[in-house]
This record gives C-alpha cells, sequence and structure tokens, in this order.
C-alpha cells in the first residue's frame, strides 16, 4: 500500500508540475504576443484627478488605446508632477512630453494668445464663444501651430475667474497692498497692479502651500479649480469679480501630431472632439452644485461691484497691448456690438 502511496505522490508532483509549467509558458506567450504601442505618450496637467480636465484627459486615453487597438497609448500625471504649465510646454516644444492644457501663458511667446485669458474684456461665455470662432480666433490657433509648435484640440470653458481671500473684497479699494497670486502672464499682473493689489506669478501646484503659510493672501480662479484645489481650507471668500472669463486648449506637440500616419491622425481626432463633448458635460454638471459645496465648505459667496473693478484696471490693460493688439482688442469689442 506504501509503494502505491508513494507512486500516486509522485504523479501528483508531476501533474502539478505540468501544470505550473503550461500557466508559465501561456503567461510569457501572452506577454510575448503583446504589442508595444507605435506612440507612448505622456500629458501634464496642473489639475488634480477630481477636475474636470483631468477627467477628460483619462476618458480620451480609454478610447484612443481602445480605437487604435493599442497603437497609442497616454499617460496622464495630473497636479504638475511632470512639470509646471510654462515649463511643461517647453517640454513638449523639445519633444519630452507630448500634451497638456493652457492658454493664456502662451502669451509669453506670441502675444495674440493674451485673448483668451484678457481681464476685463469679456463679459459671458457667449462672448467667448463668439470669439473663440471668429476670425480672430482662428488666428490665435494658427499662430499656436506655426509660432509655438502647439496644435490646440478644441477648448475646455474654465468659467469666470473669481477672487479668494481671507477677508471680503466688495471694491478695489479693498484690495490696496494685497498680495495676490496670478499665474505667469503679463496682463494679469497688469490688472492687479491697477487694482492696487501686489500679484505675485506662482506655479500653480506651489498656491496651495502658499496660502497656507501666508506668502500670498489671496489667489484667482473659477469655481471648478477653487473646488478641487481645495482652496476653501485656506481662504474664506470668494469675491465673484468675474474678471475674465476664460477657456483652455488642451494641446499636442504639432511634431509629435504630425508624426502619426494619416489613420491615426484621423482616429485621434475624432476621440478629440468626443473629449471636448464629454469633458463640456462634466462642466456644465458641476457648475450646477459647486457653488453650493464651497458654501458648504465654509466659504462666503460675496458680490462685489465689478463695474468698479473693470473701470480701475482696463485702461492698463489696454495700454500694455501692442500697437497691433490693440487693433485687436478694439476687434473684439466689435465682435460684440454684431
Amino acid at each position: 500500500m506504501s509503494n502505491v502511496l508513494y507512486q500516486f505522490s509522485k504523479y501528483l508532483v508531476k501533474a502539478k508540475a505540468v501544470v505550473l509549467l503550461t500557466v508559465m509558458a501561456t503567461l510569457f506567450l501572452q506577454c510575448d504576443n503583446k504589442k508595444e504601442p507605435e506612440f507612448h505618450l505622456r500629458a501634464s496637467l496642473l489639475v488634480n484627478e477630481s477636475h474636470t480636465w483631468f477627467q477628460a484627459f483619462e476618458y480620451f486615453s480609454e478610447i484612443l488605446e481602445e480605437r487604435t487597438d493599442g497603437r497609442i497609448i497616454l499617460d496622464n500625471y495630473h497636479s504638475e508632477q511632470l512639470a509646471k504649465e510654462i515649463e511643461a510646454i517647453r517640454l513638449i516644444r523639445a519633444g519630452v512630453i507630448d500634451m497638456t492644457t493652457t492658454g493664456s501663458p502662451l502669451s509669453n511667446w506670441v502675444e495674440i494668445l493674451t485673448f483668451c485669458e484678457l481681464p476685463f474684456l469679456l463679459r459671458d461665455s457667449t462672448d467667448m464663444r463668439v470669439l473663440i470662432n471668429s476670425d480672430i480666433g482662428k488666428r490665435m490657433e494658427q499662430e499656436m501651430i506655426d509660432q509655438i509648435g502647439l496644435r490646440p484640440l478644441g477648448q475646455f470653458p474654465g468659467g469666470p475667474r473669481h477672487l479668494t481671500s481671507n477677508k471680503p473684497i466688495k471694491h478695489p479699494d479693498d484690495l490696496q497692498g494685497l498680495i495676490v497670486r496670478v499665474p505667469n502672464v503679463p496682463s494679469f499682473v497688469t490688472a492687479w497692479e491697477a487694482l492696487g493689489a501686489k500679484p505675485t506669478p506662482m506655479a500653480f501646484s506651489e498656491v496651495f502651500t502658499s496660502l497656507q503659510q501666508g506668502t500670498v493672501e489671496a489667489q484667482e480662479n473659477g469655481f471648478a479649480i477653487i473646488k478641487a484645489a481645495g482652496f476653501y481650507e485656506v481662504q474664506k471668500y470668494v469675491n465673484k469679480t468675474a474678471h475674465v472669463v476664460s477657456w483652455t486648449y488642451p494641446v499636442i506637440g504639432e511634431k509629435q501630431f504630425q508624426s502619426f500616419p494619416e489613420d491615426l491622425k484621423t482616429i485621434f481626432l475624432k476621440a478629440v472632439e468626443d473629449m471636448v463633448k464629454y469633458e463640456h458635460k462634466l462642466f456644465l454638471e458641476s457648475q450646477k452644485k459647486i457653488v453650493a459645496e464651497l458654501e458648504a465648505a465654509g466659504m462666503t459667496i460675496v458680490e462685489v461691484d465689478k463695474d468698479a473693478f473693470g473701470e480701475a484696471a482696463r485702461a492698463s490693460i489696454f495700454n500694455s497691448l501692442s500697437p497691433e493688439m490693440q487693433n485687436v482688442y478694439n476687434d473684439i469689442l466689435k465682435l460684440r456690438e454684431k
């Protein structure tokens, strides 16, 4: 009997070994047969995971991999993990990374891009859409390609930008000497200086800690970013200045885009259309509830004298533009009259 058991145990050991080898061989073949992507893209985003821009890029990544059968893979990095916004633009131009979202910081390369977030120019989303679809808007996008080497892929609305602070700001007189973080955009510096504040350009990823430590006393952004960045933890008031009606461009390096074969270009651009639609849906849904969420988190919404802010800043902003851009500014105002 013991010999029978011995033989049976030997059989089990061999059987297990065969099963193990079979599984290992199968896994090896699966790994070996998995295709490497033809294009492995990386996107650097300034917002965190909860923001609609990042969520839209994640959706884009999914449908892009699916529709190209894995020929294009996109990895998304939130919260400026790869690079600050300005540096991300430089890295895309150098071919180190591939995609980001950006807007007015592009005016550091091409002045006309200042109009996608020029303070106290557009009144609402209707003005914004008119500008985007105008010849001026088309020129802005073409100059991004020709002068900077970035291809715009539609637009993500940012909503009006408002000032957050730890004291209510109802009038420009309340701003005197207040240290306000602004993006690295000349027109933003000009506007807040004209209003009596002390604007401090700073990378977005540094803002929360700077507010927490008191290095800066206020910042300005749309409701969605105020919520996503957790600024309600370090700021008490949202002052509804609506000083900028803004949008951002999802972009890819033009060299990177042109490296795709024609079939992948077609698939890529169709996926872009679907990403932009998806983000707009998320944006509209979030706007309905975000103010209530900020109030529930302890922030107070403050109505301000918008006319006083605009009157105090517009002349300085206009005078800071080159003569050619002053003509463009006036042409944009004419668009509003049509």
